[in-house]
């Protein structure tokens, strides 16, 4: 029964404490991510050197390189994209955009597809870190929505949009981690996630009007909302890359769904009366950081090679690992998603008359105020960087591929589910579990893109559940001790999810030859 050797079982054991205490660390004793990472850090590096036999120096400067990824791109991308939802809040931009979304209809259904779905995949497409869930949710509860309603439809709203989220940051990241070509993963992600584009804005049609019979009078709508996500997020992800995706996708879903509403929805016309109108001028000015992150984006992307390469001239390669056929660490100052960002909302401030010396005060309190954020993804990346040097994936993935054999694609999106309900991140998922796939995907001969990007579609499902995002869903309806309710409410959901995802990645995996 059990082929490859006590030696197989051995390292596959010994290479799973890390997943086993993480998991037992965040899930069932509820320890603080902080020091739940960081203690499985500690473990992983006293595995790599005594179980794995990797020197000393090998497993200490793994670590650092897992480190200064965590650094850059990925804590550097998380403070810009908070710092330019902290300016724009300053500001007063966000309430002008939200009284913006929120005065097209009174149709709670409608309200849900643009502020939850569409406006929701924006904020996570350029931010992330809880924005999507918790500034929603806040406008959901203002149009009338149950409190905890409004927390789970959120939750399961951002889930899709993730994959893309914080300007591709996940996407790019995987591919950083497996070193498999990001534009050609890229493409295949969004085609696994096509399906789940479609039902996720009925299924939230259904949760607000409280049955299926919610869809009638609203189905093209919110056939519409789904595919206006869906195509324009795959045709960018062919032909440009991973960095707008969602942001695209997100811009025409709600576009559509506007335009939609006006057109065939029958409109009330007694608009709530509370919700301020604003000019075209006030919008754009408040909008001007969003515009101006997307611009700049855009520019430096591969539509405008010669400025890519310009910008990619401004590079340095340090040499962190010390071991074998390893790849020199690159920090790339100004064609950094994380500096266009910053670029972009010190512009966006100056346009909102923000003064100069108040941005910087907003900036380094956002940096100051992720320390434990810092801490954790820096730990995380190490740890998943220290396994991967040590062999510790790769025996997790030789024992998987025997235990499931030719099925493991079935179950590979499981694990990229556990990677966030872990670590709250999809990024954090796709590092600790990108390689382990990669190497399962080379172990089976089948198409490393199609199962290595099950394990990010598998993320997105963990996102709904995990208890970083519970929390923050929690604590956005103020109702602080909700958790288990939400949480209960929105597991039913997920596991459907997985159940999709699983059966349509694997059928569809044998349909085309990539399995």
């Amino acid at each position: 029964m059990f082929r490859g050797g006590i030696k197989m079982w051995i390292s596959f054991l010994l290479a799973l404490i890390p997943i086993i205490w993480l998991i037992y660390s965040l899930a069932i004793r509820k320890m603080p991510a902080i020091k739940a990472c960081s203690i499985g850090l500690l473990i992983t590096i006293v595995l790599a050197i005594l179980g794995f036999n990797l020197s000393i120096v090998d497993t200490l400067t793994g670590a650092l390189e897992g480190i200064l990824m965590g650094l850059w791109p990925i804590v550097y991308v998380i403070v810009a994209a908070l710092f330019t939802y902290n300016v724009s809040n300053y500001s007063g931009g966000i309430k002008i955009i939200q009284d913006t979304l929120s005065s097209i209809t009174t149709d709670q259904r409608i309200l849900v597809l643009i502020i939850a779905w569409g406006f929701g995949g924006f904020l996570e497409a350029i931010a992330g870190f809880g924005t999507a869930v918790a500034i929603p949710a806040g406008i959901l509860i203002g149009f009338g929505l149950n409190p905890i309603n409004a927390a789970v439809i959120c939750l399961i709203a951002n889930t899709t949009p993730t994959a893309f989220g914080a300007i591709g940051l996940p996407v790019i990241t995987l591919s950083d981690v497996t070193n498999l070509p990001v534009t050609p993963l890229s493409f295949v992600i969004t085609l696994q996630l096509a399906l789940l584009i479609i039902i996720i804005p009925f299924l939230l049609v259904i949760l607000t009007g409280g049955g299926v019979k919610a869809i009638k009078g609203v189905g093209l709508i919110t056939l519409m909302s789904g595919l206006s996500f869906s195509i324009p997020q795959i045709l960018v992800a062919k032909f440009v890359g991973p960095e707008l995706p969602a942001i695209v996708g997100s811009i025409c879903c709600i576009l559509t769904t506007v335009l939609m509403a006006k057109l065939y929805h029958h409109q009330d016309n007694d608009i709530k009366e509370n919700i301020e109108k604003h000019s075209a001028i006030e919008i754009l000015r408040a909008s001007s950081p969003f515009i101006l992150v997307f611009v700049f984006v855009v520019l430096a992307s591969s539509l405008f090679p010669n400025i890519q390469h310009l910008l990619g001239k401004v590079t340095s390669y340090i040499k962190v690992y010390t071991g074998k056929d390893t790849e020199l660490f690159k920090i790339n100052w100004l064609s950094s998603p994380g500096t266009l960002i910053l670029l972009a909302t010190f512009i966006g401030g100056l346009i909102q008359k923000v003064s100069f010396k108040k941005l910087g005060q907003i900036l380094k309190s956002t940096i100051f105020g992720l320390w434990k954020t810092l801490i954790t993804i820096c730990s995380i990346v190490a740890l998943a960087k220290v396994m991967g040097y040590a062999g510790m994936t790769s025996a997790i993935a030789a024992a998987l591929v025997v235990l499931m054999g030719p099925i493991y694609p079935l179950v590979a999106p499981l694990i990229g589910a556990l990677g966030t309900f872990i670590t709250g991140s999809d990024t954090s998922a796709n590092v600790l579990f990108g390689n382990l796939q990669l190497s399962s995907a080379k172990a089976l001969g089948v198409n490393s893109n199609w199962v290595v990007g099950s394990n990010m579609v598998g993320a997105t499902a963990g996102k709904m559940i995990s208890p970083q995002s519970i929390a923050v869903a929690s604590a956005a309806i103020g109702q602080d001790g909700s958790e288990s309710i939400i949480l209960k409410q929105v597991a039913k959901w997920c596991l459907l999810y997985l159940g999709i995802i699983c059966i349509f990645l694997y059928g569809i995996g044998f349909a085309v030859g990539f399995l």
